[in-house]
């Protein structure tokens, strides 16, 4: 919350939220402004895994824009940021690892009731025991509304409005679904309720 100028400076030039670069630049990079948002290695050197071969940059700054821009899911492409989209958006910048396995992702479920366990340690090794101990982008964002009234959310389209194909393809070897898989009543509940939380009238 203290860095809100600064993502907010990367959200005008590439019009992801703040609050998204914000719960990013955390679960990636633990909040180093020493760390690339990409994956957490020094924005200062070449990276070595995925995103493998981005930089060195010669700042921060710099480094972001290139995350944001030019590296998968291409985030300042993005337009639909309702909380389903934002979620989304959140575990397509991690990867789709946990989705294909139909276990709930801890990069945006840790610390919630939807995770007990199941992590990625490492580029495509996952292990089922492993608990992340970051807390996921889901909770991160509840939290941040509870201090900043001004974090606001789109409403979704009338389905009519929906445009299709709008959000970037599945990677290689992974099949986009024709309709959206049932998804256990919890996680549901859970993004049903994260709706209502951040739709509900302010005070003034």
């Amino acid at each position: 919350m203290a860095n809100k100028s600064i993502y907010r400076e990367l959200s005008a030039l590439t019009g992801v939220p703040w609050f998204v670069i914000a719960v990013i630049h955390q679960r990636e990079a633990s909040g180093s402004f020493g760390a690339n948002i990409a994956n957490g290695q020094a924005w200062s050197k070449k990276t070595t895994i995925v995103p493998i071969g981005r930089g060195p940059f010669t700042s921060f700054k710099e480094a972001a824009l290139d995350a944001l821009k030019n590296c998968a899911p291409y985030a300042s492409k993005w337009k639909d940021w309702t909380p389903g989209g934002t979620l989304a958006l959140l575990e397509q910048y991690n990867g789709l690892g946990y989705y294909t396995r139909g276990v709930p992702s801890p990069y945006i479920w840790s610390g919630t009731d939807q995770y007990k366990s199941g992590k990625y340690i490492r580029d495509h090794v996952y292990d089922p025991k492993t608990v992340d101990s970051q807390l996921g982008c889901a909770g991160l964002i509840l939290a941040m509304m509870t201090l900043d009234s001004s974090i606001e959310m789109g409403l979704p389209s009338a389905p009519e409005a929906h445009v299709a194909n709008e959000h970037p393809a599945a990677p290689a070897g992974v099949t986009k679904p024709v309709a959206a898989p049932v998804a256990p009543v919890g996680i549901l509940g859970a993004v049903a309720g994260f709706f209502r939380r951040i739709t509900q009238p302010r005070k003034t």
